[in-house]
């Protein structure tokens, strides 16, 4: 998701968002330690996902004060 349709959302999707993507990477670890998962980016891409989403949420809170 690129940052641009990110600032597009409200707050309380932005952290919908950042909730569903902790789940999918907890999701992913198990994957990866399984063996089940083949496609290793993905946990880059849920990674990165994660600090943009956070990142928003914070420059907002700052911005509200």
């Amino acid at each position: 998701m690129k940052t641009s349709e990110v600032r597009l959302m409200s707050n309380d999707e932005v952290k919908a968002k950042l909730a569903d993507a902790r789940q999918e990477l907890m999701n992913l670890r198990f994957q990866v330690v399984t063996g089940q998962l083949t496609d290793t980016s993905s946990l880059k891409r849920t990674r990165r996902d994660i600090a943009r989403f956070q990142t928003i949420l914070r420059e907002r809170e700052k911005a509200e004060s």
